[in-house]
């Protein structure tokens, strides 16, 4: 009996540790000297400024100015649904994606480069392992609706 209480409570302590986990907005996000936070060691995260393979994408061309390409960036994530954006600054988005079945919560940041003219983009699941390619594909079909 004393073993299944104790099972008992370790599930319980990790869903409650999951559950805070997912509600807190991770400390590293933002732009540090043009560069967004770096990649997890897990695999369920996405940048256009990761040295992985496995986790590369390509950066976003600008459309039009700095003012452009943000509000085309805005429009795609309302378009695309359950995604807030939850900061904006000159040159940076930082928006949220809510799942649809657990009420997990990605990060999604924008780094608007105006040198180079294109927007770096990270996506990470905050909590969890593997997101069964979640990030990669939400980042493929947000590149649709920019199209």
């Amino acid at each position: 009996m004393k073993v299944v209480i104790v099972i008992v409570s370790l599930i319980v302590l990790m869903v409650l540790f999951m559950v805070v986990k997912n509600m807190k907005t991770p400390s590293d996000l933002g732009v540090n000297q043009g560069k967004l936070a770096p990649m997890p060691k897990s695999p369920n995260a996405v940048s256009s400024q990761s040295d992985d393979p496995e986790k590369k994408v390509k950066p976003i061309p600008f459309k039009g100015d700095l003012n452009e390409s943000k509000e085309w960036i805005k429009k795609a994530l309302e378009a695309y649904g359950n995604i807030g954006v939850v900061r904006e600054e000159e040159n940076y988005i930082h928006a949220v994606s809510t799942t649809s079945t657990m009420k997990y919560h990605d990060d999604l940041e924008f780094y608007f480069d105006e040198k180079a003219a294109v927007i770096h983009y990270r996506s990470a699941s905050r909590v969890g392992y593997s997101d069964m390619g979640l990030n990669r594909e939400r980042y493929e079909s947000l590149i649709e609706l920019l199209k």
